[in-house]
């Protein structure tokens, strides 16, 4: 193989992903923490687009386990986020793992 296919092969690899990046905001997935009672909602690229809380925390005296279940939820929707990028990610490399992609 020679120094220019190498080339053009790069970069249709780059552009095919900045597709699958692309296309990872059109994807969203849910975390939740308290058996539901908190749930966001993140897109493939790890933006955070919603939150939905149970009224029954929003009390005074369950601000502390309302933090908690906010941040315990929103790890949970990265984590899937990640996981999805990293689906998305091995579909496009073969399975084939590159570090620093996802």
């Amino acid at each position: 193989m020679n120094i220019n296919e190498l080339m053009k092969q790069a970069q249709q690899f780059q552009e095919k992903l900045a597709t699958v990046q692309n296309e990872l905001g059109n994807h969203q997935v849910s975390g939740s923490a308290g058996a539901g009672m908190v749930v966001v909602t993140v897109n493939g690229r790890g933006e955070l687009l919603g939150i939905t809380i149970e009224q029954a925390l929003v009390q005074p005296e369950n601000i502390g386990i309302l933090q908690d279940l906010v941040v315990s939820a929103v790890n949970d929707g990265l984590n899937k986020a990640k996981e999805l990028g990293k689906a998305e990610m091995a579909r496009l490399t073969g399975g084939f793992n590159i570090p620093g992609l996802f």
